[in-house]
């Protein structure tokens, strides 16, 4: 009955243990890559959303927030990790890009650092950089 508690007690160690160590593992395997594509009509993709109207969730990861960071930081406009939920830099990042729009371009975009139906395509057109 005595060798009972501390088999149990080691067997616990090394399942936290094993835990812990898998976790970074699960953690770097949420960000996604970036295989930018640019169509014959100057159209660009990262192909994950192929639309121009559903705006990305601030919580919770969609393939359009993937699609948008990845354009953003095709762009130049860093969105931080590509792990499709649209936090806080990445809405900086589209702010920048709906503010450099606005300025470079007269677009007429909201500076709100959301990607909408008026945003997206001034994201997806190629030769806006």
């Amino acid at each position: 009955m005595t060798l009972r508690k501390p088999i149990a007690l080691a067997v616990s160690a090394l399942a936290l243990g094993a835990g812990l160590a898998l976790a970074p593992a699960t953690t770097a395997s949420a960000a996604y890559q970036c295989d930018m594509v640019e169509s014959a009509n100057g159209t660009v993709y990262a192909g994950y959303y192929t639309g121009n109207t559903i705006q990305p969730s601030s919580t919770g990861v969609s393939d359009a927030g993937i699609e948008a960071q990845c354009i953003l930081r095709y762009k130049g406009f860093n969105p931080g990790t590509i792990d499709g939920v649209f936090g806080s830099n990445s809405r900086a990042a589209a702010l920048a890009f709906q503010k450099k729009m606005n300025r470079d371009h007269h677009a007429g975009l909201t500076e709100d650092g959301k990607v909408g139906k008026n945003t997206w395509p001034w994201l997806r057109n190629s030769s806006y950089y």
